[in-house]
């Protein structure tokens, strides 16, 4: 049996930025919000209007981090703690880490094929509207036979 591995599309990030839009709609937050592939590189990319510009990097960076160490920056967050297993992690990748939560990977067979970054509101709403996008997907990646 082939096993064949998904592919992030363009249209499956557009997908996941629409609907990260809508939750921080409902939030009341303007953000920025970064889908990237597999590659490391950015397949699609939104600036709501108001969002702080320090968002654009910082979105984009923690989809980088979710992506290449295949877990949400808010768990990172707590292994970079001072005396914590991965403490100064933030500075590797010349300082593209970051390690605070808004990032995370979209897996398939428990490996990242891309991730989603979110940055403008508080952490928690980070989290939230990139946990929004994220679960669009969560079922078009379902194997055959799963």
């Amino acid at each position: 049996m082939i096993s064949l591995k998904p592919t992030l599309s363009s249209a499956h990030a557009r997908q996941m930025i629409e609907t990260s839009k809508s939750k921080a709609n409902e939030l009341d937050v303007a953000c920025s919000i970064a889908v990237i592939g597999p590659d490391g590189h950015l397949l699609s990319f939104d600036r709501q209007d108001g969002a702080m510009p320090g968002s654009v990097e910082l979105a984009i960076n923690k989809a980088f981090t979710a992506q290449i160490f295949n877990n949400g920056t808010d768990a990172l967050s707590v292994l970079a703690q001072p005396g914590a297993e991965l403490f100064g992690i933030q500075h590797s990748y010349n300082g593209r880490v970051v390690v605070f939560g808004g990032g995370m990977p979209i897996r398939f067979q428990g490996q990242a094929i891309g991730a989603i970054g979110v940055s403008g509101g508080t952490v928690a709403e980070d989290v939230a509207i990139a946990e929004a996008g994220a679960g669009v997907l969560a079922e078009s990646f379902v194997p055959c036979g799963a």
